[in-house]
């Protein structure tokens, strides 16, 4: 990444480049799974999966996926791997957790479907399902100068975040499990689901995860989350984690008038 609008997307150029630039930074002769971080709506998929296809071909990659790809994309760059002889994606990675549901009302059957595998990242939802959010807690975090709209508490949307991590850490209490094994036990439960990425700091941290994967709910406990939170919602929309620019630019979505 940089300020040349031309290092970063999913271009040809691009691809081929980063590839490289990853193979000398790590050391090794070859990537076991290269994924493109989100869309990119100035490149034609087929472009993008060309280039992935010759890197599977060139021995530098093993297998390529998604990440944070909306269901009608996955679907569109299967077909058109399909039709036009191209490796196709292997994997997604979408954002998933208590809060962020939404992928379950489509990503997750899609990827079934196409026999992908699924890796989600943010399981603790940024944070909120750590433990450091809810009645009577710190309610801070450090990525809230990174994404203040996210932690503002201020704002009602988080505000209905904070009210149900409090009751989920209610939930998980009487389930006798920590917040952080409630939120990573749910995540894992979905069949769809691969493994989850987590992002530890410290060593503690990876020990209060560790034990999460050997967790398995009861069917109780899983109704009261979706009571909670229902199936295929995400408490906050701006957690999805992707939104075409034809609904953040108003001028995408109306005739030009002189």
């Amino acid at each position: 990444m940089g300020d040349d609008p031309n290092s970063q997307g999913n271009s040809r150029r691009w691809i081929m480049a980063e590839c490289d630039h990853s193979l000398r930074r790590l050391g090794v002769d070859y990537i076991d799974l290269y994924q493109i971080h989100r869309p990119d709506e100035s490149v034609d998929i087929d472009e993008t999966l060309g280039a992935l296809s010759d890197l599977v071909h060139a021995g530098k990659i093993r297998c390529f996926g998604s990440s944070t790809f909306p269901a009608e994309q996955i679907v569109e760059a299967q077909w058109v791997a399909e039709r036009r002889g191209r490796e196709r994606f292997r994997t997604e990675q979408p954002p998933y957790s208590i809060l962020v549901r939404g992928i379950e009302r489509d990503v997750l059957p899609t990827a079934q479907a196409y026999g992908m595998g699924v890796i989600p990242w943010s399981p603790l939802a940024g944070g909120w399902l750590s433990g450091k959010f809810g009645a009577g807690k710190e309610n801070v975090s450090r990525r809230a100068e990174r994404l203040p709209a996210r932690y503002d508490m201020s704002l009602p949307a988080n505000q209905r975040k904070l009210d149900i991590v409090t009751t989920l850490t209610g939930l998980a209490d009487e389930a006798g499990l920590s917040l952080i094994e409630l939120a990573l036990a749910f995540v894992l439960e979905h069949p769809a689901i691969s493994a989850a990425i987590i992002g530890p700091r410290t060593m503690e941290q990876l020990e209060s995860q560790l034990s999460a994967p050997g967790i398995q709910l009861e069917a109780a406990v899983l109704d009261r989350i979706d009571e909670i939170v229902p199936p295929g919602t995400n408490v906050n929309p701006e957690d999805a984690g992707w939104a075409p620019s034809i609904l953040a630019n108003a001028r995408r979505r109306r005739r030009h008038r002189r």
